[in-house]
C-alpha cells in the first residue's frame, strides 16, 4: 500500500499545486505561516498570511520557501512570486484582489527563481523511491535459482528502461538545441510551448494534436471533462490522497479555463468557470485538511 505522504511528495514533485502547498504548509505550520496558490501565466502565485508581521518578516520567510521548493523541485515550476499579509478571513479570489490594489492588501510581495534540476538525477531519484518501496526487509526471505533469476531479468529491465530514459532526453535536448529560432509559417501555427502546463494538460494538449492535427485543441471542452470527472470523484472520495487528486484535477480545470481565447464566443463562461473550478479546489484541500492523521 502506498503511504500518503510519499504520494504527496511524488504530486509536489509533478507539480501539483495542491500537493505543493500541502507540503509548505506542513514545514511552515510551526511559525505560524499559511500559504495559498494559484499557477497564473507560468508563475506560482503565493499568498502567505499569519497573525503578526513578525511572523511573515520578508528577509526570513524568503529564504525558507525557496529551501522547501528546491528541496521539492516541481516540474514545471522556476518563478513563483510571494505576496504576504495579514491572515484575513478566507477569500477565493484573492489572486484578483491583490492584483487590483497591491499596496493596499499587501505587506510585501516578491519574485524567485527556482534553480533547475539535472532530469539525469531526477529520473534516478524517482527510480530509487521505486525500489525502496517494493520490498520491505521484513518481507525478505532465503530466494530460490528461480527468484535469483527474476531479480535479475527485473534488474536487466530497470536498466533498459533506464536507457531509453537517457536516450530520449538526450534527443530532446539536443532537439532544443538545433531547432531553428526563426520558424517557418507551419511552425507559428503550433500552440504554446507545453512548458507551462501541467502533465494532465499536456496529456490532453497531445491527445488533440493526435486525434485532430488541422486543429491546436479545445482547452473549454478539455476543462469542463476533466470537472465532470472531479465531481464523480468528489462523491466517493475517502483519503487524503484521493481528496488530494480532486482538488488538482479542479485546479487544472481552472488553469485549461483561463485557455480559451477572448475571441471564442464562450469566453464569459470560460472566466466565470475558472473561478468556480479553482473555488472547488480549494474546497476540496479543505477536505483533505480535515483527514490529516
Amino acid at each position: 500500500m502506498v503511504d500518503p505522504t510519499d504520494e504527496i511528495a511524488r504530486q509536489a514533485r509533478q507539480g501539483s499545486v495542491a500537493a505543493i502547498i500541502q507540503l509548505l504548509n506542513e514545514q511552515l505550520a510551526s511559525s505560524g505561516v499559511r500559504t495559498r496558490a494559484i499557477r497564473e501565466n507560468g508563475v506560482l502565485e503565493m499568498l502567505c498570511e499569519a497573525e503578526s508581521v513578525e511572523q511573515i518578516e520578508q528577509t526570513t520567510l524568503v529564504p525558507r520557501i525557496r529551501e522547501i521548493l528546491e528541496t521539492i523541485r516541481p516540474s514545471n515550476i522556476r518563478r513563483v512570486k510571494i505576496n504576504c499579509r495579514i491572515v484575513r478571513e478566507q477569500q477565493s479570489l484573492w489572486l484578483e484582489e491583490i492584483s487590483r490594489d497591491p499596496e493596499n492588501h499587501l505587506l510585501w510581495f516578491e519574485e524567485i527563481t527556482l534553480t533547475r534540476r539535472n532530469p539525469f538525477k531526477r529520473l534516478a531519484t524517482d527510480m530509487r523511491e521505486r525500489n525502496s518501496k517494493s520490498v520491505k526487509p521484513s518481507q525478505l526471505k532465503p530466494s530460490s535459482p528461480f527468484e535469483r533469476d527474476r531479480r535479475q531479468l527485473r534488474r536487466g529491465m530497470l536498466g533498459g528502461i533506464l536507457m531509453s530514459g537517457a536516450l530520449l532526453l538526450g534527443g530532446w535536448a539536443a532537439y532544443k538545441a538545433l531547432a531553428p529560432k526563426q520558424g517557418d509559417r507551419t511552425q507559428a501555427t503550433k500552440p504554446e510551448s507545453s512548458t507551462n502546463l501541467s502533465p494532465n494538460q499536456q496529456t490532453l494538449s497531445v491527445a488533440n494534436q493526435t486525434n485532430s492535427p488541422n486543429v491546436s485543441g479545445d482547452p473549454f471542452a478539455a476543462a469542463v471533462r476533466l470537472a465532470e470527472q472531479a465531481s464523480v470523484d468528489g462523491k466517493k472520495a475517502q483519503t487524503r490522497a484521493q481528496w488530494l487528486e480532486i482538488a488538482n484535477r479542479w485546479q487544472q480545470a481552472s488553469d485549461m479555463m483561463g485557455q480559451v481565447p477572448a475571441t471564442d464566443r464562450r469566453y464569459q463562461t470560460a472566466l466565470n468557470r475558472k473561478s468556480v473550478y479553482r473555488k472547488n479546489s480549494e474546497s476540496a484541500l479543505r477536505q483533505l485538511q480535515k483527514r490529516r492523521s
